[in-house]
């Protein structure tokens, strides 16, 4: 029998010598390509080309991941939904106690003749840089004179006190964290209501308490909020909380060091009380001495 392929499909060189001459083509390209970059231009035209085929085949792909981000979707959503129905309603029970405990406030005011607390003015303002300065902490924010901020003007953000405005310019101001060294705020133990003074820690970050005497009534945990005593701060402010309770090197004092309650060099945004600092009072004329304007006569 005769196996030999039919008359029509003996055309041209055998198999072996067609696949001979387009393996040795292939690697001509290939070495030309490499050494030439010659065919650059041709691939760049061919994925000009072909951009459109292959965002037709990323279709059914597309497609089906964003049916599935849909469905995820629709999920976090419920999630969040339930969330923010949860928050509500416990916010909602904060502000009917609030308002219960501002009415009762307000009566309690009335019966002794106080009056009532005026709400302070402020501007939110946003952090710049913080100063090139390795021996301090303090922070530069883009509001000064202009926007009715002075020096002594308090500084807080959501979670309590930042610091203290210590120079104001024209379109901008400083700020000295309550972690400065030499930074200090009237501050009172919420839970006795033993006030002091806090200062910037020694170790980075931290504020201290000093010159405590062993006998005081303090413990890990207390919260430290301002005192209001210095006319300046308004009183209840959170401050820092205790983190550590322990003999100072003399026997006559406690070495108490507290963690701020602000996000003290995290935080971007910041609020600036506009309270008028306190004015000095002018010194007094000591009353003249009897005795020695009687002197002074004889």
């Amino acid at each position: 029998m005769d196996r030999s392929p039919p008359p029509f499909f003996k055309q041209g060189p055998s198999a072996n010598v067609r696949l001979a001459f387009f393996s040795l083509l292939a690697v001509a390209l290939l070495i030309v390509d490499a050494r030439f970059d010659t065919l650059s231009r041709l691939r760049q035209g061919i994925a000009t080309v072909l951009y459109p085929v292959q965002r037709t085949l990323l279709v059914p792909r597309d497609l089906a991941g964003s049916m599935t981000g849909y469905f995820v979707e629709i999920d976090r959503l419920r999630e969040e939904n339930a969330e923010m129905r949860r928050l509500e309603a416990a916010n909602a029970r904060a502000l009917l106690q609030t308002e219960q405990l501002a009415a009762e406030n307000a009566r309690l005011r009335q019966l002794l003749g106080m009056r009532d607390r005026t709400a302070l003015r402020s501007t939110v303002a946003e952090v710049l840089y913080d100063a090139r300065d390795n021996f301090s902490r303090r922070l530069v924010v883009d509001r000064g004179m202009q926007h009715g901020v002075q020096a002594g003007q308090p500084v807080i953000d959501a979670h309590g006190v930042v610091g203290q405005v210590t120079r104001a310019h024209a379109l901008s101001s400083e700020v000295t964290l309550v972690t400065d060294r030499n930074s200090t705020v009237p501050v009172e133990v919420r839970r006795t209501g033993a006030r002091t003074l806090a200062w910037g820690g020694t170790v980075p970050g931290t504020i201290e308490l000093r010159f405590l005497p062993v006998v005081t009534d303090i413990r890990e945990g207390d919260e430290l909020v301002t005192s209001g005593l210095d006319g300046l701060f308004p009183g209840g402010l959170p401050v820092a909380r205790v983190s550590e309770v322990s003999p100072g090197a003399t026997s006559a004092f406690l070495h108490v060091r507290a963690a701020p309650a602000a996000h003290v060099e995290r935080t971007r945004l910041l609020l600036i009380l506009l309270a008028e600092p306190p004015v000095p009072a002018p010194p007094t004329a000591e009353p003249a001495d009897p005795g020695a304007r009687r002197g002074r006569r004889s």
